[in-house]
Parts: structure tokens; C-alpha cells; sequence
């Protein structure tokens, strides 16, 4: 069954016990199935108070919004660039142009399918991902996502008590304190802020890419598992872009 066709699958159950759902997922299947590494990000709700009924995979290929969406499209550009340094002043400026040709990659999933407002009811939104844990764990299996980004710490904690499958490893922390998990071989989930978190877009920006950046070098020494990446170290001396496997 086709990764779109999975979703749909999957949605049509959830639809019926959620008054206005909104979907969201791969933004372009075929792009994201076809992306190295794909990247799944988890956030909590959309913003769309007494609404619903929409699709934000609809909405990220017209670019989204730019507050929430600039920040991920610059985390998409630097860490499909890796392990390469990219300096800001190719970042600074995000078009909407370049949001829809970088989305197009991602999965973005919300652990609440019903709309909430600016600020999230924490205990609503928990509810609903502990209501819905068995679809939320169906949902995140379609994607074999090799980096899961949960975007704040709710989400986080979400995922570590809904989503998380039993017997994973503990979670580690990057030598600045980012944390990670090795969620299957190779592939990883990362605790990181929401890209509108109110801090500097230059800092929300290198923090992630730094910590990713760590991670797989950091496993590239290791005790000889399985690595995301085709050797780091030689990309890293010779100027080369990762090759994600």
C-alpha cells in the first residue's frame, strides 16, 4: 500500500470519532518517500480555533505560515547540507517560494487532530494523545522516519509516554544538553523547541543542526552499529554532503 494510501486508510477510522479533523502527514508523499533523510516533525495542534475539517498537508505545499514554517525550512536546507556549515546570511531570508519547495519533503504531525488556539490547553492536549495513542503509534509507523524532531516539550513528553515503544533505549543528551533517542537503528527522535519558540531565529536554527550534527558523528564512533550516515568522518574531509542512507 502507497504511503498516501496508508494515511487515508488510517484517517477514515480516526475521522469518525474526531469532529473536525485535520489531516496532516507527508505534505508530498512521493517527495517524501524519496528524501534523504526524511524527516518527520511532531507538533501539537493547529491554530484554528472553532475550526477544523481541513488538511494541513494542503497547507504546507502553499508554503504555511511564515512564523511557524521559515524556522523548519531552514533546519530542512542546513541538514540536508550537513556536514557542511551554512552561514546565516544564506538563511536570513526565507521565501515562500523556498517554504513550499522545502515542506514538500517533511511529514509534520499533530498529536492532537482537533484545533486549538495560540496557546495550548496542556491537559487537553494530553488527553487527546492519550485517547488516541493506538492511532497516533499507526501513524508514526507509516513514516520510517530517520530524524523525528517533537516540537516542545509536551510533545516530547508525548511521545515518551504514547508513542515511544516499549523497551527503547533511555534518552542521552548532546554535550548541550539536547535530547535524543535511537528509536530504531539508526534512525532518531530529538527533543527541540517549537520553531516559534520566542527566541532568536539564528539560535532555534544552529541548535538543532548543531545537535544533529553531533548525534551522528558521535555514532560514527561508537561500538560499530549501524550509522544514518555513509562515512562522516570522509565526508568531512573532503568537503563532501552526507550521504543518508
Amino acid at each position: 500500500m502507497q504511503l498516501l494510501e496508508q494515511e487515508e486508510e488510517l484517517f477514515t477510522r480516526w475521522r469518525a470519532q474526531v469532529p473536525g479533523f485535520v489531516a496532516d502527514g507527508a505534505v508530498d508523499p512521493m517527495a517524501y518517500a524519496q528524501s534523504k533523510p526524511r524527516i518527520l516533525l511532531l507538533l501539537k495542534e493547529v491554530n484554528d480555533p472553532g475550526g477544523g475539517g481541513w488538511c494541513l498537508r494542503a497547507f504546507l505545499r502553499q508554503g504555511g505560515r511564515a512564523e511557524t514554517w521559515d524556522s523548519v525550512a531552514r533546519w530542512l536546507y542546513a541538514i540536508r547540507r550537513l556536514p557542511h556549515e551554512v552561514p546565516w546570511e544564506e538563511l536570513r531570508e526565507v521565501t515562500n517560494e523556498m517554504r513550499c519547495e522545502h515542506l514538500r519533503s517533511i511529514a509534520a504531525v499533530n498529536l492532537k487532530k482537533i484545533p486549538g488556539g495560540h496557546t495550548t490547553v496542556a491537559r487537553l492536549f494530553r488527553l487527546a494523545a492519550q485517547q488516541h495513542a493506538e492511532y497516533l503509534r499507526q501513524q508514526f509507523a507509516i513514516y520510517k522516519a530517520e530524524i523525528v524532531i517533537c516540537c516542545g516539550s509536551a510533545v516530547k513528553n508525548a511521545f515518551d509516554e504514547f508513542i515511544k515503544a516499549d523497551g527503547a533505549p533511555p534518552w542521552q543528551r548532546t554535550s548541550r544538553g539536547v535530547e535524543f533517542i535511537e528509536y530504531a537503528d539508526g534512525k532518531m527522535v530529538i527533543g527541540y523547541s517549537h520553531p516559534e519558540a520566542r527566541v532568536a531565529p539564528n539560535l532555534i536554527h544552529y541548535g538543532l543542526v548543531d545537535a544533529i550534527r553531533e548525534i551522528v558523528v558521535r555514532r560514527a564512533h561508537c561500538d560499530g552499529r549501524a550509522i544514518p550516515v555513509t562515512a562522516p568522518d570522509i565526508a568531512i574531509k573532503t568537503g563532501q554532503s552526507w550521504k543518508w542512507r
